[in-house]
């Protein structure tokens, strides 16, 4: 790492008792979690017919997430003893990277286990608050269900982190590289499968109810409603929640490696802290979510996550002059920090206001956060002229609808990558003449960003909680009309929240890519000092970093296409499930009698195990390509194309991610617009439309797009492990150019065989 030697960092005394605080205020929030599931917990559970399709939405989750994580331990295990041989300077570090990557990858399998758990629990408990009790309670009831997610998520994070930095001191960023690999590496998993799984089984309930048949989105009659609730819980619960969490670990990661090397033992520590504000920050907006009488349901969350990231902003900055000196003499610049921006172009040492670069980098964060949102917001919302304008082309048919939702993902992608681009280069221009404090930066507006997260995780799980609410009321039947009016009105808020969600985790991927890119650099330059290179040989690398030539645009172009492969990948899976689906319900309501007059009961389960399996069957595919793709480029190619690599997949994902996002968002709600009574309503031509809008968005926002996020930070991370080992095969003393070209040619191989594998899989076809 960049400036990480047992000299440079010293955490002890003061220091060492503000980590010590941090993970005490780790476990308050793991303590606050825990009370809120009580909470929720202790609400009504509605009637027996409630209570008996909300068991079947609870035994599919478990039974799916255990499958999938038994499938998921042969990936972990290969990573653990593939990080036990990348070199580190001792076995410790070895050892304790690869055990850490281990906690990591469980931390985000519990963040997402255990949000699951208590989501499918609270979906009936939010239906028969409504129908019994009103909005409000059955408000608070959904959004502290995610609040307790938030509480998880901000408690594991800062608790991985915090015992890493106690532990192994200065050599804490060596062993965090193991602890965000192994959160990215699970929630991509976790994304990609649950995605493929609730998408496939609403694509094919859409087409077959809604369209074919004419009934009701969560009609009981429909085989596949049970998979469409079940999937809406390990995709948009378990698996929003698993990525959100490694956003955050991640980020924090980037913070530590870079903080260390630019601000020393302060720079250890001071990443840590601003999140542990975030997490006390969070408890205030969770609480003051309470609905004003006659308000939106929307603008009582985004009141909260308002008043709590300006009272993080404040806390924020006043910890910011109090622990930071105010003079880079007072910090000290390391050997390699000194190097890294002699490289750059640097001509004197660092000048400027630690405090103040830090104060405005982390306020730069939160104000990121804010304006996504509301941008995000304003192209997903049912109130606002984008998703209207999509609510009216359909009055002209389907095909008008999917040109105008491509429409809003394309220029809403546009514009949030100019505001996330603004965020990253302004920070980026604090570094005073250092390209190392300027990283370090962009580093702290990721961790200014992640003091929202506590409130970003709760409006994200409400989402999915408020959206399975109706459907157990609408399933069951025991719903009043008022009641079901109130589901629907929070099922509508929670689907902007999920959009909203989904566009404050592609920004708080793109800071911490952006960070780790960083790290990445300064680990060429240990390893240069390691591989003991001649001149021209060093003169070489380094220019490759900087200046343009023919191999690094040649690695840019290998970026980009490794999102779109991805992305078409995943849209695929979807597909191939989703007519297996379309078949199979079709089949029941074909072949067992009295279904449509409701005196014969479809079989629920084998729609659960068609798309449980479609949906495990398609992880390897997804995640080899992550992992050997940036492998494939460095040992074949080397440094520099590597370097341009990762920018052509940070760039292209963050573009990608917010149109299949915010395309798929607008096709959502503008159905929901004519649900409502717009354009002829329900069960009329324009309604038949927008269906077919939101099953091609669906695939879109839910499975594609989010998996863009920890896609490009796992290939950051691996990119950052393997650099060391580029090197000293391709340059130096010890180098061995056919052992790195065939161990490119043996990863390049490998993803060639899976992708083929994967493009035979053959359609569904009716029998």
């Amino acid at each position: 790492m960049p400036g990480i030697h047992p000299a440079a960092v010293d955490v002890s005394g003061g220091n060492l008792v503000l980590v010590i605080v941090v993970a005490v205020i780790a476990l308050v929030a793991l303590g606050l979690a825990a009370m809120f599931r009580s909470e929720v917990l202790a609400a009504g559970e509605g009637t027996d017919n409630m209570k008996r399709i909300a068991l079947a939405v609870q035994e599919g989750a478990n039974a799916y997430l255990t499958r999938q994580f038994r499938t998921l331990g042969i990936f972990a295990a290969v990573a653990f003893f593939l990080l036990l041989a990348l070199p580190a300077d001792d076995m410790a570090v070895r050892i304790g990277r690869s055990l850490f990557f281990l906690v990591g990858a469980g931390f985000s399998a519990a963040v997402g286990y255990l949000g699951m758990s208590l989501a499918v629990q609270s979906n009936l408990r939010v239906a028969a608050a409504a129908n019994a009790e009103g909005r409000d309670p059955a408000m608070k009831i959904g959004f502290r269900t995610g609040a307790m997610v938030g509480m998880l998520t901000v408690g594991l994070g800062l608790l991985g982190a915090s015992v890493v930095v106690l532990l192994y001191r200065d050599e804490a960023p060596h062993v965090l590289e193991g602890f965000g690999f192994g959160a990215a590496l699970l929630a991509m998993f976790m994304r990609v499968g649950g995605g493929i799984f609730t998408k496939a089984a609403d694509v094919g309930a859409d087409l077959v109810g809604k369209v074919e048949n004419n009934i009701p989105e969560d009609d009981p009659r429909n085989a596949a409603t049970i998979a469409d609730n079940v999937g809406d819980n390990v995709g948009d619960c378990a698996g929003m929640a698993a990525d959100l969490f490694e956003s955050y670990a991640v980020t924090l990661v980037a913070a530590l490696i870079l903080g260390a090397a630019a601000f020393g033992d302060k720079g250890l520590v001071f990443p840590l802290l601003i999140p542990a504000v975030g997490a006390l920050t969070a408890v205030a907006g969770i609480y003051l979510c309470k609905p004003r009488p006659g308000e939106n349901g929307l603008t009582t969350i985004n009141r909260a996550f308002y008043i709590s990231a300006a009272i993080a902003a404040v806390g924020c900055t006043i910890l910011s002059f109090a622990y930071l000196p105010t003079s880079f003499g007072e910090l000290g610049v390391s050997d390699e920090v000194a190097a890294l921006d002699t490289l750059a172009g640097a001509t004197s040492a660092p000048d400027g206001n630690p405090a103040l670069i830090a104060a405005a980098a982390v306020l730069i964060g939160i104000v990121l956060a804010a304006v996504i949102l509301a941008l995000t917001g304003y192209f997903t919302g049912t109130e606002h002229k984008p998703v209207k304008d999509v609510g009216t082309t359909s009055l002209t048919g389907a095909a008008t609808v999917i040109l105008s939702g491509l429409s809003v993902g394309f220029e809403s992608a546009v514009y949030t990558t100019l505001v996330i681009g603004a965020a990253v280069f302004g920070a980026f221009l604090l570094g005073s003449g250092s390209l190392s404090i300027a990283l370090f930066a962009v580093a702290l507006a990721g961790c200014g960003l992640l003091t929202t997260v506590g409130v970003i995780v709760a409006m994200d799980t409400f989402g999915p909680v408020s959206d399975n609410a109706q459907g157990i009321a609408e399933m069951s039947g025991d719903v009043s009309e008022e009641g079901a009016q109130i589901l629907t009105e929070l099922d509508a808020v929670g689907n902007t929240t999920k959009a909203i969600t989904k566009g404050i985790a592609i920004a708080t991927a793109v800071l911490a890519a952006s960070a780790l890119f960083g790290s990445y650099i300064g680990s060429a330059i240990d390893a240069v000092k390691d591989s003991k290179l001649s001149q021209e040989e060093s003169t070489d690398l380094f220019t490759s970093f900087f200046v343009f030539s023919p191999d690094v645009l040649v690695g840019l172009l290998i970026g980009v296409a490794v999102v779109f492969l991805f992305s078409g990948l995943a849209i695929n899976a979807v597909g191939r499930a989703a007519g297996a689906v379309v078949y199979e319900v079709r089949r029941q309501f074909r072949e067992i009698p009295g279904i449509m007059e409701g005196t014969g009961r479809p079989e629920y389960g084998k729609v659960v195990d068609i798309v449980t399996k479609d949906s495990l069957r398609e992880l390897a595919t997804p995640g080899i390509l992550a992992i050997l793709a940036p492998i494939a480029v460095g040992f074949g190619l080397g440094v520099g194309p590597l370097a341009g690599f990762l920018a052509g997949a940070i760039g292209s994902g963050t573009l990608m991610a917010v149109f299949l996002a915010n395309a798929g968002g607008a096709w959502d709600n503008a159905k929901k617009l004519v649900e409502d009574g717009n354009h002829g309503g329900k069960g009329s031509p324009a309604h038949e439309a927008t269906i077919i809008g939101d099953t091609v968005g669906d695939p879109f926002k839910d499975t594609a797009g989010p998996a863009i996020n920890p896609l490009i930070k796992v290939m950051n991370l691996v990119s950052l492990l393997i650099v060391g080992a580029i090197i000293s095969l391709n340059m130096g003393e010890n180098a061995n150019r056919p052992i790195s070209i065939a161990i490119a040619l043996v990863a390049t191989a490998i993803i060639v065989v899976a992708v083929w594998i994967s493009k035979r899989r053959p359609v569904a076809i009716e029998a």
